[in-house]
């Protein structure tokens, strides 16, 4: 018997990585949400953790990042697409660079504090960049909460 792989989109890996921005969310932390993929497989799941941990390093991706490396016993994360709903900032894109992380898939851009506000060049020079992924789905959840916080 021949078992067929089933190869998951990206709106699909998005729409897990939103899942997360949902734990976040009802946390009262920044609904950020991520998700690591290897070979068609989630090996890693994480949202904003700053607020409960008193910790500004514990975004999204970094949580991932060493969850990912953790399981696959390896620093690097080339051969691993990362999901995340909203533009790294210039720290996890930094940490993006070292991990070498094959691919960034991100859904809504940060104007304010993305990475690209300061150069397009952060993450590693061979890491494949999607932009826009269920972008209205992941600005409209950050909207949201920054407007009830107002």
């Amino acid at each position: 018997m021949k078992m067929e792989i089933t190869m998951y989109s990206d709106e699909y890996f998005m729409k897990e990585a939103l899942k997360e921005a949902q734990k976040a969310l009802k946390m009262d932390e920044i609904p950020v949400g991520a998700v690591m993929v290897n070979n068609n497989r989630i090996i890693a799941r994480a949202h904003n953790f700053t607020e409960h941990l008193t910790d500004f390093t514990a975004h999204a991706e970094m949580q991932v990042y060493t969850s990912a490396s953790g399981y696959l016993g390896n620093k690097y994360l080339d051969e691993c697409t990362l999901y995340v709903t909203l533009e790294p900032c210039v720290m996890c894109a930094g940490a993006a660079f070292w991990t070498r992380v094959g691919r960034i898939v991100y859904g809504a851009g940060d104007e304010k504090r993305g990475y690209l506000k300061v150069s397009s060049a952060i993450p590693h020079p061979k890491t494949a960049i999607t932009t826009g992924v269920l972008e209205h789905e992941c600005s409209t959840i950050l909207t949201n909460f920054f407007r009830s916080k107002r």
